[in-house]
Parts: structure tokens; C-alpha cells; sequence
């Protein structure tokens, strides 16, 4: 079995060496390297090529948002789960916008962080159904503030198609989206697959805020 090689990149060499200690003890998952802030990281992903980059969002030189946007502009292969002190950082969603495919926060139980390093690894995001939900409503609110982009159009996209679109912008996984629209969960696989491809989107998160940028789904209310 090939194991999954993880960079960590944070300003703080306890909260390094606190996630290697918990990735370490996982025989499917390998540190490969560590790096202290945006700009080593960014180097380190280059040379080392690591199937996960777990990335601290605010950090010195370059912040986690512009390392995660370089990598992913690069081309490399690597993906980028965006760590934050707060579930709700306001620069996460410009994490996300940039290409992450996922966050997790620092504090969360250890099992959550593995169970999201093997998720991503396999090419999908981490979309949990609550705290990532209120974490892209917050973006699409942040959206409209800001200078309109093109809407994207969704005609590429058959009506059920669209229907699974939907269900992802709420944080559904692959079961729970089958169980709804009453198809199998290798249907649901196949749709996903087809919005991705249609769109060149990297996972689910870019989906989610496909979704909201072509004002398919709108924003939640409230505070």
C-alpha cells in the first residue's frame, strides 16, 4: 500500500510537530516535510510533490491563502486543506476561491483530521454538512460585496445533474444525496464526476461555489 505523503506547513512548530505525531502513527499516511510559512511552503510542495499539503492560513512572509492559490495556479498536483484557529476565519473563503479543497480546524478531534487527509487524497473535498455549509454561505455573502464576475452559465448540465449540484452546496455526501434523490451512490459518483469534468473543477468545494457564483442556489439568511 502506497502511503499518502503529507506536507505541514504553520508558523508554530508545536501545532508541526502535534500533527506529525497524530499522521505518524497512520500506516497509509507518510510527513514528508514541514515548512514555516507561505513562501517555504509553496517551495516545498514543488520539490517534495506531496499528495496533501495541510496549510496554516494565516501565517508570516505568505499567507495560506496566496501559497494555496500558487500551488494550485502551478499546475502541481498537490491538494490543500486550509488550517484556521476559527471555523468561520474570514480568509478562508478566499482559501477555498483559490483552490483548496477543504478546511479543518486546528482544535478538531484527531480522527477528523486523518478521515480528511485520506477524503482529499482520493481526489474529493472536505465538505462537512455544518460547519463548512455556514463557511461557504459566509463566502457567498463576501461574493456579492465585491465586484460582480461573470456568471458562469449551467447549460452544460442535465436536470439531474443539476439536481446533484444542489445537494452538494448543502454538504450531502455521496449516500446521503443517493438516498435522496433515490439512485445509487455509483450514480451519485458518476454525476459529480460528469459537474466536474464539464466545468474543470478540481473537487466538490469548487462545485459548491460554482453553485453560488451562477446563482443556482442563494446564500442563507440571517447572522
Amino acid at each position: 500500500m502506497t502511503a499518502i505523503r503529507v506536507l505541514l506547513v504553520d508558523d508554530q512548530p508545536m501545532i508541526r510537530t502535534g500533527f506529525r505525531l497524530i499522521l505518524e502513527a497512520e500506516p497509509d499516511i507518510a510527513v514528508v516535510g514541514e515548512a514555516g510559512d507561505g513562501e517555504n511552503g509553496v517551495e516545498s510542495t514543488r520539490t517534495l510533490q506531496p499528495d496533501v499539503v495541510l496549510m496554516d492560513i494565516r501565517m508570516p512572509h505568505m499567507d495560506g491563502v496566496e501559497a494555496t492559490r500558487r500551488i494550485v495556479e502551478s499546475g502541481m498536483p498537490s491538494r490543500v486543506i486550509i488550517l484556521t484557529t476559527f471555523d468561520l476565519d474570514q480568509h478562508v473563503h478566499d482559501a477555498l476561491r483559490a483552490g483548496a479543497s477543504g478546511f479543518l480546524v486546528k482544535d478538531g478531534p484527531a480522527d477528523s483530521l486523518v478521515g480528511a487527509i485520506r477524503t482529499v487524497a482520493e481526489g474529493d473535498a472536505v465538505i462537512s454538512p455544518s460547519v463548512t455549509r455556514r463557511l461557504l454561505d459566509r463566502f457567498a455573502r463576501l461574493a456579492t460585496t465585491e465586484s460582480d464576475p461573470v456568471p458562469r452559465s449551467l447549460d452544460a448540465l442535465t436536470a439531474r445533474e443539476l439536481d446533484v449540484l444542489r445537494t452538494l452546496t448543502r454538504g450531502l455526501s455521496n449516500a446521503e444525496i443517493a438516498a435522496e434523490l433515490q439512485v445509487s451512490e455509483a450514480t451519485v459518483k458518476t454525476h459529480v464526476a460528469h459537474i466536474l469534468d464539464k466545468y474543470q473543477l478540481r473537487d466538490r468545494v469548487q462545485a459548491v461555489i460554482l453553485a453560488y457564483d451562477t446563482g443556482l442556489v442563494q446564500p442563507a439568511t440571517g447572522t
